[in-house]
């Protein structure tokens, strides 16, 4: 029954995800914990993660921009690496603590980056892949403050989902090899994250007709309410 209510949330985070560029780490990573603790959780979504990259990539192939998305891999996907290593040794505590601390900052985080409106070149985005890269490794996801980021680069819609797909996709890989090198991926965990990330995939395809007509400005502050919900939920999680 958990695996099931996995699955169906992962749908559902999928298509969400599909239509705004994040959102389906931050929506699984509580039931994932809940169902199969952090330890577990983080290296599943990292395979899950992988997939749903993927899956915007192929629906929405001919309008990826690979000059944007090389200039931040580049440099996020070795500090990921290293965030991912990080990751390994802390105790179990605090990884759900970290990770519910760091949803609801990137509320503030987010806001104020759309805020300002930043406009980003390609030396811009390549010096932000250090520290979001590393907080990517060492947290579930980091969409909501790539979102902005790519953004700011001048993308948008289907070439903004694609761009920023493409580049997460390097990067989770980068993680899951981490993972898999400290034997924190198992068989079992291979298994789980590809099941769980076949929901995120058919949610993305899902989600591509509703693109063109999203209100973002209303979806944002749904987005903000999921993002305060998910960090709560693993800050009283953690202390349960």
């Amino acid at each position: 029954m958990d695996f099931l209510f996995v699955l169906v949330v992962g749908l559902f985070a999928g298509t969400l995800a599909g239509i705004v560029g994040f959102g389906s780490s931050i929506i699984l990573m509580p039931v994932l914990v809940i169902a199969f603790g952090p330890i577990q959780a983080v290296p599943i979504m990292a395979i899950a993660a992988i997939m749903a990259n993927l899956s915007r990539i192929l629906a929405w192939w001919r309008e990826v921009d690979w000059r944007v998305c090389f200039a931040y891999a580049a440099t996020a996907t070795p500090f990921a690496a290293l965030g991912a290593g990080t990751l390994l040794v802390v105790p179990a505590r605090v990884v759900e603590v970290a990770l519910g601390v760091f949803f609801i900052v990137m509320i503030f985080i987010r806001r104020w980056m759309a805020a300002h409106r930043l406009k980003l070149g390609l030396g811009a985005l390549a010096a932000i892949g250090v520290p979001v890269g590393f907080l990517t490794g060492l947290v579930a996801s980091t969409g909501p403050v790539t979102v902005p980021i790519f953004l700011a680069a001048g993308l948008v819609k289907g070439a903004f989902l694609s761009s920023e797909a493409a580049a997460s996709l390097v990067v989770y890989a980068a993680k899951a090899a981490v993972f898999r090198t400290f034997g924190a991926l198992p068989l079992e965990i291979v298994l789980k994250g590809l099941i769980t990330g076949s929901t995120l995939m058919a949610g993305a395809f899902l989600a591509k007709r509703f693109v063109l007509a999203m209100d973002a400005a209303r979806f944002g502050l749904l987005m903000d309410g999921l993002m305060l919900l998910s960090g709560v939920t693993l800050l009283v999680t953690a202390f349960i």
